[in-house]
């Protein structure tokens, strides 16, 4: 378990930060960038939980912990030489993810148009969140290019961004708010 009893280290002053291995790199550099995506994303959820009430929420609380096990993976490079079992996402969570984007979907009607970001509280705070782990994704895959990133993190984040946005429609309960192509003209 993490014990964190001083939050300030003075480590970071020089515009470095460790790793979970204890190697320091740049703060901006892609692997802590894709970092704080996630963590991004994460607060994301966390302000659309604050609009959520049961399942919805036990499902995002559950989602922001996954967040934090996906964070921790990213943190610690992968390193074939050293055979330990990290922390990381597994495929248990994106299969859950997907056996809920699948329950969502079988309540929800087909869509006629693309939906724009609205409607609750709850909807509109989802769609933000959508959109952070979209950022995140990009990030992981701009780093995946150059590092090695674990499969299971790419395939999670790809389809937490699905789930935000079926429950997103769920949220509005069937009065999706549809883009209406050159309405406003």
């Amino acid at each position: 378990m993490v014990l964190l009893n001083r939050i300030y280290t003075k480590t970071g002053d020089k515009g470095t930060t460790g790793l979970g291995n204890g190697r320091r790199v740049p703060k901006h550099s892609l692997r802590i960038e894709a970092l704080g995506a996630v963590d991004e994303a994460n607060a994301a959820v966390g302000v659309a939980r604050l609009h959520a009430k049961g399942a919805a929420d036990a499902m995002l609380a559950r989602i922001q912990n996954d967040l934090f096990d996906l964070g921790a993976g990213v943190c610690v490079p992968e390193d074939p030489a050293k055979d330990r079992v990290r922390l990381k996402a597994a495929e248990s969570q994106v299969t859950r993810l997907e056996r809920e984007i699948d329950a969502m979907t079988a309540k929800q009607k087909p869509l006629t148009s693309f939906v724009l970001p609205g409607g609750t509280a709850l909807a509109a705070h989802l769609h933000v969140a959508r959109a952070a782990v979209r950022r995140a994704e990009r990030r992981l895959t701009a780093l995946a290019e150059q590092e090695t990133v674990d499969g299971e993190a790419l395939r999670y984040i790809n389809r937490l961004s699905d789930l935000l946005f079926v429950a997103a429609r769920a949220a509005n309960r069937g009065k999706d708010v549809l883009w209406q192509p050159g309405a406003t003209r």
